[in-house]
């Protein structure tokens, strides 16, 4: 089968930084499924594992990344119960295992869901990874629950992929009053599509959410960058209330900033489940399918903006740096 991958971390310039080759195809055991894959969609971690997984060595054979997908199941493992042949599915994959840039893939059948009938293949290969971070990051992160409709969430990075999802599964699923930052004409109308109340400046966060009429936001929804809105975090998180972040920190996060507002915090990794192979992992079957009822209904929708056509070298060249730009605007989808 057809693969695209990497034996260096090269910067995108080098003519080698993916290169497309031939491996055989993989075979299903256990609770895998063999997917064909009809799009796959590109996202930073993409680019952060290309850029720093084979630092300073060459790999023995072309590591192949991608961790967004959708396609049909072609063959099942002796352990599959959720999916039979024929099936159509989702999915964010395991960081551990081959990613998606490829024609075939092995995924476990508890992290794939079935695949939005509404939703074309590029539309649904765009929302697997969002949709479980965000969802993750309000329910089982911060633990937004009914009690809590109403109340405020301020969403950090609005129109990027992550955020966009979230402003929509905030606004439809929980029920809170969404605000989200967006510093461009064509972010912030963006935000306002995706059901955003309100949209602010990034670039003064504290003085923006205020001028908006919010003293504090009961929670706070980090998509950017973890240590550089912290002050302006730890000033708007109300008392009591709940931060989450997806961005990580190279240096320590300054948590004694909100002893004194008892604020709790946390970290979303939507790998963790498949990782540690945690009891809950089929959680993330359960998430995907209950997404995919919520976008078959129209209460979701697809936040893919670009699409590429055919699995290459040239084309994941040109989704990363895309990517790497740091301006996209939703998803990017290369339809196989």
């Amino acid at each position: 089968m057809k693969a695209v991958g990497f034996k260096t971390s090269f910067s995108l310039n080098n003519p080698d930084s993916f290169i497309d080759f031939e491996t055989e195809m993989p075979v299903p055991t256990d609770r895998d499924l063999l997917v064909k894959i009809s799009a796959i969609s590109v996202n930073p971690v993409d680019f952060k594992i290309r850029q720093n997984s084979a630092k300073d060595k060459v790999l023995d054979k072309p590591k192949v990344i991608g961790w967004d997908a959708c396609g049909i199941v072609v063959a099942v493992g002796d352990n599959v119960s959720l999916f039979k042949k024929g099936d159509k599915v989702y999915y964010a994959g395991d960081i551990n295992r081959p990613g998606s840039n490829a024609e075939y893939q092995l995924i476990d059948e508890r992290i794939a869901g079935k695949k939005p009938v509404t939703l074309t293949d590029a539309e649904a290969a765009a929302m697997p990874l969002t949709t479980l971070t965000a969802w993750e990051a309000l329910f089982d992160r911060i633990r937004i629950n009914d009690k809590d409709k109403g109340k405020s969430i301020l969403i950090i990075g609005g129109a990027g992929g992550v955020g966009s999802i979230a402003i929509q599964i905030a606004k439809k699923v929980a029920g809170l009053k969404v605000i989200a930052t967006a510093s461009r004409p064509e972010t912030i109308e963006w935000c306002k599509q995706q059901g955003a109340d309100i949209v602010v400046n990034h670039r003064d966060l504290a003085n923006e959410v205020r001028k908006a009429g919010f003293q504090y936001a009961d929670f706070i929804f980090d998509c950017v960058d973890t240590n550089f809105y912290w002050d302006a975090m730890t000033d708007l998180i109300k008392p009591q209330g709940h931060i989450t972040s997806i961005t990580g920190s190279a240096t320590p996060v300054a948590l004694n900033k909100l002893k004194g507002k008892s604020v709790s915090f946390s970290w979303e990794l939507m790998y963790t489940r498949s990782t540690f192979q945690t009891e809950d992992m089929i959680e993330q079957h359960n998430i995907l399918n209950k997404a995919s009822a919520l976008f078959d209904r129209g209460e979701l929708r697809s936040t893919l903006t670009t699409t590429l056509h055919g699995l290459s070298a040239d084309n994941l060249k040109k989704a990363h740096a895309q990517l790497e730009s740091g301006t996209t605007i939703g998803k990017l989808v290369i339809e196989l």
